[in-house]
């Protein structure tokens, strides 16, 4: 349990530093020692998680941290997940294990799952307990999984889900807007924290390599990104694109809200390092392309498919531009190697 804990902590840290916040003045403020913590040599109590939650909220300047925290964070982050692809067949079998594995997180929240014919409705539960609960962190949390829950299922079935509804407890200091973009539908006002989708969608079959295919660009990711170090923004955006790219390529206006920033800004920042957003988009596309055709393990159009190309002739016509050869030539040449 403290290991799930933990690197539940780490990933708020590397959050931060997508966020140009200091990992050290980070920890120092929330009593942490982040050298001995890194390393693995010291654990972090409730208190002290706690107050990771608000300093990483205060530095930010981001009233909606959770919910963005939420929308970055990949499907095998967690390391949960596994665990509920090997157990579940279906969508509404693996929301069932997912409820119990929040408890391996935090215990300051709980999810239940409330079934019936027409919806299947997800409860986020805030678990209060003295002197430990923060009601502000336990907001942002309950925003958090949320948001991860919408993107956990995207990964189980490849393809972005909208819930019917999502119910939120009171007003926020975001705009709905932004809410109605994260979560994919119109928020509501509600007694607790809940999402609702069709019944239907729990009897969808899980098919596996799904997983696969996330867990292969979660690696990519790591090996571009070995310590937390703060990284260029040109790296950093490179980095979000190649996670997500499972669910075809995010906008620049999705990342520039991700890093609380104006797609004007972003743009900025990205033609100071002598880069625009599409020539990382296209890298990006181009470096999965020619691993999985190099691979052989996924057919021309499904590689097209999963870099969000609605058309094969799209793809094709992309990839000659990158490479000079189309994705069929490529794969019978020998995959030669392209600069």
């Amino acid at each position: 349990m403290e290991e799930y804990k933990r690197q539940f902590a780490l990933n708020l840290l590397a959050y931060a530093v997508q966020r140009d916040i200091s990992v050290e003045e980070l920890c120092r403020l929330s009593g942490i020692g982040f050298k001995a913590f890194r390393d693995g040599a010291a654990n972090i109590d409730t208190r002290q998680f706690n107050d990771l939650w608000l300093n990483a909220i205060y530095l930010s300047r981001d009233a909606a941290f959770g919910l963005h925290f939420g929308e970055s964070l990949q499907l095998a982050a967690l390391g949960v997940v596994g665990q509920i692809i090997q157990s579940s067949r279906t969508v509404g079998e693996a929301l069932t294990v997912a409820a119990k594995s929040v408890e391996l997180i935090t215990d300051q929240v709980s999810m239940e799952v409330i079934q019936t014919q027409k919806s299947v409705t997800l409860k986020f539960v805030p678990g209060w307990k003295e002197d430990e609960a923060d009601p502000i962190v336990l907001r942002h949390l309950l925003e958090f999984f949320m948001v991860f829950a919408i993107h956990e299922m995207d990964g189980l079935v490849l393809r972005r889900i909208k819930p019917l509804k999502a119910g939120l407890t009171m007003q926020r200091e975001v705009g709905p807007q932004e809410y109605e973009r994260v979560l994919r539908c119109k928020p509501q006002k509600s007694s607790g924290y809940t999402l609702s989708f069709p019944g239907a969608f729990c009897n969808e079959p899980i098919i596996t390599a799904n997983y696969d295919l996330q867990r292969h660009l979660i690696e990519m990711v790591n090996r571009q990104s070995k310590s937390l170090q703060e990284p260029f923004m040109s790296e950093r955006v490179a980095h979000y694109l190649t996670a997500n790219a499972y669910l075809g390529m995010a906008s620049l206006e999705e990342i520039a809200s991700n890093f609380n920033v104006s797609p004007r800004t972003l743009q900025r920042k990205l033609q100071k390092e002598g880069v625009s957003f599409q020539q990382l988009a296209d890298s990006v596309r181009k470096s999965i392309a020619i691993h999985y055709l190099k691979s052989g393990s996924c057919p021309v159009k499904e590689v097209s498919y999963l870099l969000g190309y609605n058309e094969l002739s799209a793809f094709t016509r992309a990839f000659k531009r990158w490479t000079g050869k189309t994705p069929l030539d490529y794969r019978r040449n020998g995959n030669d190697p392209v600069n």
